[in-house]
């Protein structure tokens, strides 16, 4: 009787566990979207901004090439 207590309670452990594994898996898959969502987001936005500055910086330089 004790085996059989002992097996389910491991069974049933290790099915909370793979839940549990699972659950993180896709709380880190909607974290990586959010995080890409914002870069995504920052580079349309500001992006064009950071080119021009260097492209600026590049013409600058080139000029001032002896």
């Amino acid at each position: 009787m004790t085996d059989r207590v002992s097996l389910w309670a491991m069974r049933l452990y290790w099915q909370l566990r793979d839940r549990e594994q699972g659950q993180a898996a896709v709380e880190y898959g909607v974290l990586l979207a959010v995080v890409l969502a914002v870069v995504i987001g920052l580079y349309v936005t500001i992006g064009g901004d950071i080119k021009n500055a260097l492209t600026s910086v590049k013409t600058s330089l080139e000029s001032a090439k002896p």
